[in-house]
């Protein structure tokens, strides 16, 4: 007979193996996303800052050392995609957008327009679309620029130079560029972007980046007659462009002040839609894009953003409330070979992230990489969507949820918090607290309402949903939000 001893030696043992074959059965990011690498020939260096599809099929990237490589087969398999060189020695090109027969490229002194007249993959043709704003040698005053908007105009953000001063024309500021050409000063308050885009509705976004007068990394909207927070370009003001097309300059912000005081006193001050708690989601916030169509997945025109010194990319979902943008950010994908600037979605659902080391150091590992990321069909269990209410949030799930689980406020938890505006450079997390939650309650088979005594205007709002689980009982693969709240809602609490 089996002694007490051996018994519960058994007992142990089923119940640690049950545990281990629950844990491996855990969903990965890698069961619904495949990432891929692109080798790049031997010899070639691209650390890939932009990243456009050609009228023939062919992938055009460029890389901030200065040279253009158009890409053959890009959706084909990785070891036969051929590089060929279709330009050389620009000056730090850091985004390229296809219009109208040319490639445009947004160098650190120039907006530039390309064109292969004979076919051969090599750019013929150059010529200046604008030149409007300054270079002094700076290392930080880099360029990026969008895509044509609606209206035909290229939107450009210009680092300052170093983190600090704007020493030469709209350093610091956020210009357009006309179809015709014309330089439109649009936009001040900009520190020091790692990206710049459109949404799917053709609105500009930016990414800035920690530091002076920004406690954490976001991603800001863009809008003509905005101040950005940074006043170190506010020089600029002066000018007569700028004075034709802004008006006068913005008060000055108090340091070591809260943006959401300053923004009472600053009319044209525009809060982060998306703070990216620093540490957390990331440190270098940059380049962005966003499925069009849902052949990516279930998580159509959120976008999809980079993050340099993490190699990975987050998920952000924007919603506008009082008429600020504000939202939720989650983390989406990691696994990628170097530190992610640029993305690009092509309209079949096939996202190319690019980036670099540069010497800031990222956790991808490579000097250098372009990587490929297709959906593998099947949908993680998620947070699709984090919506603010007047009485705490909605949340709206991939899948349908169980209704134990999501209707148990165990499975919750929050916290809040923000970070200082100030002109010194980042901030700590400050003015935390926990918001209570009285009340969750399962309103749909996908929606769960979460209330909450305590919402704080202007702090970031973290809440870990771990303890839901899908009505065929999978965990949420990235259980934690991080809602920016610009503003709420106003509505009654029941």
């Amino acid at each position: 007979m089996m002694n007490q001893v051996t018994y519960y030696a058994l007992l142990a043992g089923l119940a640690l193996g049950q545990a281990a074959a629950l844990s491996a059965a855990d969903p990965a990011e890698s069961d619904y996303y495949e990432i891929n690498a692109i080798p790049m020939p031997d010899g070639v260096v691209v650390e890939a800052s932009g990243i456009e599809m050609m009228p023939n099929g062919k992938l055009a990237v460029c890389g901030r050392r200065g040279n253009v490589y158009v890409l053959s087969d890009p959706f084909g398999p990785p070891d036969s995609i051929r590089w060929t060189l279709y330009a050389e020695g620009l000056h730090e090109p850091l985004n390229l957008a296809f219009t109208d027969g040319w490639l445009y490229c947004t160098q650190r002194g120039e907006l530039t327009r390309m064109k292969d007249l004979d076919g051969d993959d090599r750019a013929d043709v150059f010529e200046t679309v604008n030149d409007g704003w300054g270079i002094t040698g700076d290392y930080h005053e880099y360029a990026f620029g969008t895509r044509p908007d609606p209206n035909g105009d290229m939107w450009i953000v210009l680092c300052l130079t170093g983190s600090f001063s704007s020493q030469i024309d709209y350093r610091g500021w956020c210009v357009r560029v006309s179809k015709e050409g014309e330089l439109i000063p649009t936009s001040s308050g900009i520190r020091s972007p790692g990206g710049i885009g459109l949404n799917h509705l053709g609105e500009a976004f930016y990414a800035d980046n920690q530091g002076p007068w920004n406690g954490s990394s976001s991603l800001k909207p863009l809008s003509h007659g905005s101040f950005q927070g940074h006043p170190g370009g506010f020089r600029w003001y002066d000018t007569v462009a700028a004075k034709a097309s802004m008006g006068k300059r913005p008060t000055e912000p108090k340091t070591n002040s809260r943006w959401v005081a300053e923004r009472a006193k600053i009319p044209e001050l525009v809060p982060s839609a998306i703070v990216f708690p620093h540490g957390i989601l990331g440190n270098s916030t940059s380049g962005f894009a966003y499925d069009s169509n849902g052949k990516f997945g279930p998580f159509k025109n959120q976008l999809l953003v980079c993050d340099q010194t993490f190699s990975v990319v987050n998920r952000a979902f924007l919603e506008k409330v009082n008429g600020v943008y504000q939202g939720a950010a989650f983390s989406f994908l990691k696994g990628f070979g170097s530190g992610n600037i640029s993305a690009y979605m092509h309209p079949n659902g096939t996202l190319f992230v690019g980036g670099t080391d540069r010497g800031w150091g990222a956790r991808g590992g490579k000097r250098f990489a372009l990587d490929r990321v297709t959906w593998k069909g099947g949908v993680p269990f998620e947070i699709h969507e984090m919506r603010a209410k007047p009485y705490g949030f909605e949340l709206t799930f991939t899948h349908e949820v169980d209704a134990v689980s999501a209707g148990n406020m165990a499975s919750y938890s929050m916290s809040a918090y923000t970070y200082i505006y100030r002109a010194d450079y980042g901030s700590p997390v400050v003015d935390k607290t926990v918001p209570k939650i009285t009340g969750v309650e399962v309103t749909a088979p996908k929606t769960v309402r979460v209330t909450v005594d305590g919402l704080i205007h202007g702090q970031v709002h973290e809440l870990n949903a771990k303890g839901v689980r899908s009505a065929k009982g999978l965990p949420i693969l990235h259980p934690v939000g991080y809602y920016t709240l610009n503003e709420i809602p106003p509505g009654e609490l029941n």
